[in-house]
């Protein structure tokens, strides 16, 4: 009778502390080596995209990105942009851009298209697999050949 009880009351806050919501995904703020005027640019596009104007927020974005390709957080930025547009596919090849740009940074690996990967590790190496074979002839059920 206790278990059922007590079974009763931890299911029902089990099931509410699996169903919370993710984090909101928010832009970036570009790094120190940006030029100020893109910083500016990237700064108006943060407030658009945060007051849910994504058509303005992307063409800030996309300025940012033409003026400092190398920079991470522009492509971010743009990508979160457009995939809050539901322009996923232009939105993907910036992330992607975004994470080659900056390997490592758990929050552009945590953007919509490499969610599903996981964040990389840089201290392991990828083991080569090897081929799964033998010599020997196969035998019924594991049993050893008579």
């Amino acid at each position: 009778m206790k278990l059922v009880v007590v079974l009763a009351v931890v299911m029902p806050l089990a099931i509410i502390g699996c169903a919370s919501k993710p984090k909101p995904r928010v832009p970036l703020a570009l790094k120190a080596a940006v030029p100020q005027q893109f910083v500016v640019l990237n700064t108006q596009g943060i407030q658009e995209y945060q007051s849910k104007q994504f058509a303005q927020a992307r063409d800030h974005f996309a300025e940012v990105v033409a003026g400092a390709p190398t920079s991470a957080e522009a492509h971010y930025n743009l990508g979160l942009t457009l995939y809050a547009m539901g322009e996923t596919e232009q939105a993907h090849e910036h992330f992607i851009e975004a994470a080659n740009l900056a390997p490592g940074d758990k929050v552009i690996w945590d953007s919509p298209a490499l969610h599903a990967y996981g964040a990389p590790e840089p201290n392991i190496q990828k083991q080569a697999k090897e081929p799964n074979y033998s010599n020997q002839r196969p035998s019924f059920g594991g049993m050893p050949r008579r």
